[in-house]
């Protein structure tokens, strides 16, 4: 009876696991804060470098919620 109440427990843990981010999610998050780093760097040149990096930050900001938003609408691209 013991092996039963264990089997039972790893199947409910199983169940109950945390799904990974879909791949669509991580394409749109790299896609969008590596345009936001190069728009950014042409159109703040003359600004200090964190600026940049700031800008491809913001771009991944929005890749993250583009992606889940794709995701809902599409599906996923795997």
């Amino acid at each position: 009876m013991r092996t039963d109440l264990s089997k039972h427990t790893k199947a409910s843990q199983a169940t109950t696991k945390k799904k990974d981010w879909p791949l669509v999610v991580y394409v749109w998050i790299f896609g969008l804060g590596l345009a936001g780093y190069f728009i950014g760097r042409i159109a703040f040149d003359p600004l200090p470098h964190p600026v940049h990096w700031a800008s491809g930050l913001a771009g991944a900001v929005i890749g993250y919620f583009v992606g889940w938003l794709w995701y809902r609408w599409r599906g996923d691209i795997a």
